[in-house]
């Protein structure tokens, strides 16, 4: 008897376990499943669990792509859809039909979206198992998206910021240039010669000319446009516009006052590439953008572009939209700069025909008053697009004018003598009453630097500081960067700035001490050869010191920026450092006086750098000179011009920056 209570015992457990394990599953499980997949986005999985009325609605495969469509077009972020499971007073009982609520919250193109909605399961029979199905409508992807209802995107341009000199001149503005176009059909009768009178006016090939206006979308009486002019280019508008087929219209563009000047510094913007966009798709960037290509136009670009306003709406099959998100067009923010346009003229002006760069600061503030690099190129003519033989000619010529120069490293030649001299002084190396005993015009230091010697120009001994900053003896500089030794002169150096990344707004190459491990190397480094490298900003820099009694300005570039100063050496050598260089120039027998003006006294420094693989071979030489008003030192000026060999050497900057100077006298 105890055998057979026993195994009804376990019957009946069996029984009570296997009622518990075939157990159907509960609709808010269900939708708590289907929730878990739209949250990961997994499309495919969400639509096995649709009803079978909704399947017969939709396809799997466009039921996933519609998804993954609007997800993209809306660039879908941040997505969060959340359920709360009911009580169990509300379990769904003996019901086929259930509804409960869903919230969702997402982050699209057009800002943050939110909708609450409602979600209709069915309890369906499926292998002859009972399950919960989604009874599913467009409505889950949007509740206004009803079915023959449309997705639209549309984007509103921001107003590009503008950029002005320290006096509000416009150095790149939104204006207007002229769109050169044709009416197809009024070319019957007279097409050969007037495609070949544009093809020379607009500087574009016939076939180009005859692509555009053969285009699908060309109809007879359209406006085709090819290219776009410069309004200032009246006589060329006024033989294209005598052309009967030719119309103009006025479009709006990026205009560069001030030209080849300030090209360099201020760039130019042009339409966007595909690779740009790859890299830029994620900052708000569209295809149909235009971006910086150069210059304070790309290094800015982002704050100058703003940001697109973009609206999200559902369009209805009569015609009527519903806003689903938008997000206000935020337009570009003006840059201000400390640039002094009248003064970046003058200097441009003094480097037509030459190769060089020219910069100049207020060594008191440190604000940036020119950045000039020769020779130049139009960004207007940049921006409406150069015909290829306009490029060609820019990439062929020798003189590489589209290289930037003024953020370029260059060996200084003697103009960092002065540096030299500071941290000899700083460290008691030398004194300025101190004299070295140098005979003939070329010096080594012992036998060991084989046929090397370091040479200098003007004959002397003995020679204290202020003779050989007068007349810029290498020898003297070479015997006192030995004299302060490699690691002193390094960690001097790097006082200074050198071997530091900048953080100036305009990307500056940073300046380099290099290897001063073997003697010759650290005896030419004290003469601003070896491997010494730098900037013509960061040599301005350097020179601050030498009017501030002692402090180093950092540079800046954009207006209303906090001055920021750093002590370098003590105000004593600051002063007589500074006094050595007025009698570079005021001195007759200095290796500037050919800039001195009168009742205007310049302190300076020349520089000659060579450029050449070994000595005793002829290679080239860039010419330096900087200068600054003893008096009134609110304007500090440097010039290099390459390849003045045999041409006059550091005269040639010198006479340049003399005239800046006279201009302002």
């Amino acid at each position: 008897m105890k055998k057979i209570i026993g195994v009804l015992l376990m019957v009946a457990l069996f029984a009570i376990v296997a009622a518990g394990c075939s157990k159907e599953p509960t609709p808010q499980d269900r939708l708590d499943a289907y929730i878990k997949l739209w949250n990961e986005q997994k499309f495919d999985k969400m639509y096995d669990y649709l009803t079978e009325g909704s399947k017969e609605v939709i396809s799997k495969e466009d039921f996933t792509n519609r998804y993954q469509k609007i997800y993209d077009d809306l660039q879908i972020k941040d997505l969060k859809i959340s359920f709360e499971k009911p009580g169990e007073e509300e379990l769904a009982k003996d019901k086929d039909t259930v509804m409960y609520d869903f919230s969702a919250s997402m982050n699209s193109i057009a800002g943050e979206i939110h909708f609450t909605h409602k979600a209709k399961l069915k309890k369906e029979e499926r292998d002859k198992e009972n399950n919960w199905y989604v009874d599913w409508n467009t409505t889950y992807i949007f509740p206004q998206l009803k079915d023959g209802d449309k997705i639209g995107i549309s984007n509103t341009s921001p107003t590009r910021g503008q950029i002005f000199d320290r006096a509000g001149n416009g150095l790149a503005l939104n204006g207007q240039v002229y769109e050169v176009g044709v009416v197809p059909g009024k070319l019957e009768g007279q097409k050969e010669p007037v495609i070949q009178q544009l093809s020379s006016l607009l500087k574009m090939k016939p076939e180009q000319i005859e692509k555009a206006i053969t285009a699908s979308w060309v109809k007879p009486d359209l406006f085709v446009p090819l290219k776009k002019v410069s309004m200032d280019d009246q006589e060329r508008i006024a033989q294209l516009v005598a052309l009967e087929p030719v119309q103009t219209k006025k479009v709006g563009a990026r205009i560069y006052p001030y030209k080849e000047a300030a090209a360099h510094l201020i760039g130019y913007v042009g339409s966007i590439t595909a690779e740009e966009l790859e890299k830029l798709k994620d900052k708000g960037y569209t295809s149909t953008d235009l971006i910086g290509k150069r210059g304070l136009e790309e290094v800015f670009d982002e704050q100058l572009k703003g940001k697109s306003g973009v609206k999200i709406t559902i369009k209805k099959p009569d015609g009527s939209t519903e806003l689903l998100a938008e997000k206000a067009v935020e337009n570009g923010q003006e840059i201000k700069l400390t640039i002094d346009i009248d003064l970046q003229n003058s200097l441009y002006a003094e480097l037509v025909g030459e190769a060089g760069a020219g910069a100049a600061i207020d060594p008191v503030t440190g604000e940036t008053l020119a950045l000039v690099s020769s020779p130049s190129f139009d960004p207007n003519q940049a921006t409406l697009g150069f015909s290829g033989d306009e490029w060609n000619q820019l990439q062929e010529n020798p003189q590489k004018p589209m290289t930037t120069r003024f953020n370029k490293a260059y060996a200084p030649g003697s103009v960092f003598k002065p540096l030299t001299a500071s941290i000899g002084l700083k460290n008691n190396i030398i004194t300025p009453e101190q004299t070295l005993d140098i005979k003939g015009l070329k010096w080594q230091k012992d036998a060991s630097w084989g046929n090397y010697f370091v040479t200098r120009v003007h004959e002397a001994n003995p020679v204290n500081l202020e003779q050989a900053m007068l007349f810029s003896d290498n020898i003297y500089f070479a015997q006192t960067a030995l004299g302060i030794g490699k690691d002193t002169f390094s960690a001097g150096l790097k006082e200074f700035g050198f071997e530091e990344e900048s953080d100036y707004p305009f990307p500056l190459e940073k300046s380099t001490i290099g290897n001063l491990d073997k003697e010759i190397a650290l005896a030419d480094s004290g003469y601003g050869q070896g491997q010494i490298q730098m900037s013509i900003v960061h040599l301005l820099q350097t020179y601050t010191p030498f009017v501030n009694g002692g402090n180093m300005i950092k540079p800046s570039l954009l207006l209303d920026v906090e001055k920021t100063e750093k002590p370098v050496v003590s105000p004593e050598i600051a002063t007589n450092v500074s006094s050595l260089l007025r009698k570079v120039v005021g001195d007759s027998e200095g290796t500037a006086h050919s800039a001195e003006i009168a009742d205007y006294p310049l302190a300076g420094k020349t520089g000659t750098a060579e450029i050449k693989q070994k000595q005793g071979e002829k290679g080239t030489e860039n010419g330096w000179f900087i200068a600054y008003n003893t008096n009134s030192p609110n304007l500090m000026v440097a010039m290099m011009v390459e390849n003045v060999l045999d041409r006059g050497g550091s005269q040639i900057p010198v006479k340049k920056v003399k005239n800046v100077y006279m201009k302002i006298k």
